[in-house]
């Protein structure tokens, strides 16, 4: 974690705070190329949870591997209770202090983390990827299944993309990553242009519908919810 980053960042006393926090968030963020020319490791992050779990539970997940095999070189998990409600467009007032409690242990750290989530491609500019990129102060690229606003379509293709568009700007691109499957919605996290993002992604699929990263980080996720439901 940055050492600046302001308590509220993380624990918002509720909504208007958080969405206050958001504005301030988004205005740091940096949609430029600022990570290494080549990729040694990427990194994934994923969170699992059950909505109406009673105890609030967040499993977070963040692994590292390498960018040419996929080897795994590291895997860090943390489950905890969250401390803010399940609200869509705030996720990560509810996901990114356990995501940062994982970074924590993560021995091997990646050159870029592709977050399963939202990154710009959010009502307020600033969704999962965003969050935690600017809280750990590392590249991210946000990679969602579905929309949360915008529009695009790609073609059939594999590699085919399409503008994101929301409101006459463009927050993102519809990459499809193999024929047949849905798209994926590519967006900028933190330190990484769209270009750069949506190459980095679609390399990483390997001819399936997703990166390496967000699929090892997804199963260890789910690995540390039934691990936490055993115990």
């Amino acid at each position: 974690m940055r050492p600046q980053t302001p308590f509220h960042w993380l624990h918002p006393r509720d909504i208007a705070e958080a969405r206050a926090a958001q504005g301030e968030m988004a205005a740091h963020l940096i949609t430029t190329d600022d990570l290494p020319l080549n990729l040694a490791c990427l990194g994934g992050a994923d969170v699992s949870n059950t909505r109406f779990d009673p105890t609030k539970r967040v499993h977070a997940a963040l692994v590292t591997l390498d960018a040419t095999t996929d080897a795994a070189l590291a895997t860090a998990t943390e489950t905890r209770i969250a401390d803010f409600p399940y609200v869509p467009g705030y996720l990560g007032f509810r996901e990114v202090p356990s995501l940062v409690a994982a970074w924590s242990r993560l021995a091997t750290k990646p050159d870029v983390m592709l977050v399963d989530g939202q990154g710009m491609a959010h009502p307020r500019g600033l969704g999962l990827a965003c969050h935690l990129g600017l809280v750990l102060g590392v590249p991210t690229i946000g990679v969602a299944k579905s929309l949360l606003v915008g529009v695009g379509e790609p073609g059939p293709e594999p590699g085919d993309t399409a503008p994101l568009l929301w409101k006459g700007e463009r927050i993102g691109t519809a990459l499809r990553s193999r024929r047949g499957a849905k798209p994926l919605y590519v967006s900028v996290g933190h330190r990484v242009s769209l270009g750069t993002a949506v190459a980095i992604v679609l390399a990483a699929t390997r001819g399936r519908r997703l990166a390496a990263p967000i699929r090892a980080a997804h199963d260890a996720a789910n690995r540390a919810r039934r691990a936490a439901a055993l115990a």
